[in-house]
């Protein structure tokens, strides 16, 4: 199923479409800043599992997850003074911030280490999918089986046509991914250099 939602002014409709899907354990494809992720709801472990089998991804590598502003991160990440004003420059953009876990995060999510990945990306229907969730999802490129990254909404409905539940068709978007920066220590440090600018860090 592909909903095509306008990336300057999405369709509360179709929003509220995808939300239900994500209410009931779906598994959804859509647009970021950066590529197409893959996510379901950061509380469901059943969809959180399958897609990890989809992904065919070691347990032990977490996948982040997108949050819809600033305060929303704060109840799943121990935030430092410092990375908050990081963050609050920086987002929403391209990038994924490593921070400590709070109580609130799966433990699904924590397999070697009390951290997570979180990203705000400056993505219309993206963000705008989150808030009207009312909790985050889960963030991880989509990719063919050959192992590249999928830019076309409409080859990955094909792909991912008997594992996905639907593809928000947001336009083609690029085949680069978020910078990933940990705000969990003292000071930042750059795991990935990517789309977001890392220079001044």
């Amino acid at each position: 199923m592909i909903f095509s939602i306008n990336n300057q002014n999405p369709q509360m409709r179709l929003v509220r479409k995808v939300v239900d899907l994500l209410e009931g354990g779906g598994i959804i494809i859509y647009p970021t800043d950066t590529v197409y992720g893959l996510g379901c709801d950061l509380f469901n472990k059943k969809a959180i599992e399958k897609i990890y089998d989809i992904k065919r991804r070691d347990r032990k590598q977490p996948f982040s997850f997108v949050c819809s502003d600033l305060s929303d991160i704060s109840k799943y990440a121990v935030v430092p003074n410092y990375a908050y004003k990081i963050m609050k420059h920086l987002l929403p953009g391209p990038y994924t911030f490593i921070l400590g876990a709070s109580r609130m995060v799966p433990k699904i999510l924590l397999p070697r280490r009390q951290e997570v990945g979180i990203r705000i990306p400056d993505n219309l229907i993206c963000l705008t999918l989150v808030k009207e969730f009312g909790r985050p999802i889960i963030s991880t490129s989509v990719k063919s089986s050959t192992g590249e990254i999928m830019t076309d909404p409409e080859e990955m409905a094909l792909e991912f046509k008997n594992s996905v539940d639907c593809v928000i068709d947001g336009g083609v978007v690029g085949n680069e991914l978020s910078s990933v920066v940990s705000l969990a220590g003292e000071s930042p440090q750059v795991i990935r250099a990517a789309k977001g600018d890392v220079s001044f860090f």
